[in-house]
């Protein structure tokens, strides 16, 4: 490894780092799980998935789209220790589907879809993360959807934040974007070697403190700080760990949590990694098989030692690529600095503002939905930019995996639409009509085919050019016979071109008499 590449992957590994650790506090505790169940998860995902994966770039960790699947599996199974064997099954069942090449359906997400997806999740971290910027911390780091459980919503809390913020959160907020993008703007050693999110963070509890000795009345309270379970330290350790409950192997609905877990786990991941390796300057492809493997190890192996599951995930990852990782080292380190701080620095880590961490969360989102990126989308063709927008508000406004199968459903809408148009062309001269079939035809073009033949002429001459086509359904061969059969009925001559080359024998020569 070259030591350009170490600076990097530590630099980077910090940064995300800084964005992991309040956001797998805060999944776990929306998930209905303890705290520690989150890092538990965050250091696996760091450091075991990391090792696995085939991504140079790709986090994982807890995910916030499972968080409402996990709090309905928590309670359907009983407690949580039934759920964790759940989902060591579901890790399992994940390996099994890398075995089984399932990592295949990667390559069928659409590209619209997938851009949607990166852009919604940017203007979620932008909306999400203003009110923690002005101290209103009542809603979880990692949340995503746009209801939350108190009844509120994303734009309210807004609302909220904006009518009493808190004069520090924002002060520290302020700072530490200022510094962010300044150390962005500069090239010198120095700035490349520190990364901003590490100075952000240091301004953040240099006001704290300075406002706890000189203005306590300013200081910021526990619930506006990040809160690491400090057991490890104190030597609590015991308490902290749980293990799975194997008797609940008896449950039925043991297989229905853990093939739903397994199910949505691995799109969610495969989704991920397809997204970031969109975005990596290399263009580096992730196998998908491999990376279904690695995920079913790291949520066996999280399970196993009481962890919330995990995935690969969209904003730990971009925040890796855009801190300028070089190797899958980053994450691994990431994972690292995640058990150091809690062993050892709980304590110090606890000083953080978590308007200091917003403050890194709005820069990523920021680049991850800049406008010259819905600029670029929207001048492309309609079959481009309407899935895009779709996934993007439909994500916004409902939530990741909602928004994601509307995007999905819009986008293979439109490729259905163009494949449809490319299968068939009609070329008209006169009264003389060419339909030439092209490459695969099936069933689906049979409204197509029959809405063509429809608008033909009495007293036209038509011609059915299959000879370029790979495969034809019988249902369109059907529909050809039918019209060849009436078309006497209203004065149409229909001719049949065949050649020696044809694929499909109905095209070949002589198979028309």
């Amino acid at each position: 490894m070259k030591p350009e590449s170490i600076k990097s992957d530590l630099r980077a590994a910090l940064v995300v780092f800084l964005v992991a650790l309040p956001l797998c506090l805060g999944i776990a505790l929306a998930s209905g799980a303890s705290a520690f169940s989150g890092i538990v998860a965050g250091v696996v995902g760091g450091i075991v998935v990391g090792a696995l994966s085939g991504s140079r770039l790709s986090v994982s960790g807890p995910a916030a789209g499972l968080t409402i699947v996990v709090l309905d599996a928590i309670q359907s199974m009983g407690s949580f220790e039934a759920f964790l064997t759940a989902l060591v099954l579901s890790g399992v069942l994940q390996i099994v589907f890398g075995i089984a090449r399932a990592g295949v359906l990667a390559s069928y997400f659409p590209t619209s879809v997938v851009k949607g997806m990166l852009a919604a999740i940017g203007l979620i971290l932008i909306f999400k993360q203003i009110p923690h910027a002005l101290g209103y911390d009542f809603d979880y780091s990692g949340a995503v959807n746009l209801p939350e459980k108190d009844g509120h919503n994303t734009f309210s809390d807004i609302g909220y934040a904006l009518l009493d913020p808190e004069p520090l959160a924002l002060a520290a907020s302020i700072l530490g974007l200022s510094a962010m993008i300044l150390w962005d703007s500069r090239k010198e050693a120095l700035f490349k070697l520190v990364p901003g999110a590490l100075i952000a963070v240091l301004l953040g509890v240099s006001l704290q403190e300075l406002a706890i000795l000189f203005a306590p009345q300013y200081a910021l309270e526990t619930v506006h700080l990040v809160n690491l379970p400090t057991g490890l330290l104190t030597g609590e350790a015991s308490n902290l760990f749980v293990s799975p409950d194997w008797s609940a192997f008896q449950k039925p609905e043991l297989y229905q949590v853990a093939f739903t877990l397994a199910l949505i786990a691995s799109i969610e991941s495969l989704l991920s990694v397809e997204a970031i390796d969109k975005l990596d300057p290399k263009h580096e492809i992730t196998p998908g098989n491999r990376e279904l493997i690695a995920q079913g190890s790291g949520n066996l192996i999280s399970g196993l030692l009481g962890g919330i599951p995990i995935t690969a995930v969209i904003v730990r990852s971009s925040a890796n690529l855009l801190a300028g990782a070089q190797s899958k080292m980053a994450t691994i380190l990431h994972g690292l600095f995640i058990v150091v701080a809690v062993a050892f620095l709980p304590v110090v880590i606890n000083l953080i503002p978590l308007a200091s961490l917003a403050a890194i969360l709005l820069v990523v989102g920021f680049k991850l939905t800049r406008p010259a990126i819905i600029l670029e989308q929207l001048r492309k063709t309609p079959n481009q930019y309407i899935p895009f927008l779709v996934t993007l508000v439909a994500i916004v406004f409902s939530n990741l995996l909602t928004g994601l199968a509307i995007g999905l459903a819009v986008g293979f809408v439109f490729i259905l639409r163009s494949n449809l148009k490319k299968s068939i062309t009609v070329e008209q001269d006169g009264s003389n009509y060419t339909i030439r079939l092209h490459d695969n035809v099936s069933f689906i073009n049979k409204s197509l085919v029959r809405s063509h033949l429809a608008k033909v002429k009495p007293g036209s001459r038509v011609i059915f050019d299959g000879t370029a086509a790979v495969l034809i359904d019988d249902d369109i061969i059907d529909t050809i016979d039918s019209f060849r059969e009436t078309a006497g009925l209203r004065n149409i001559e229909v001719e049949i071109k065949t050649g020696a080359n044809s694929i499909h024998p109905y095209f070949k020569s002589g198979a028309i008499e």
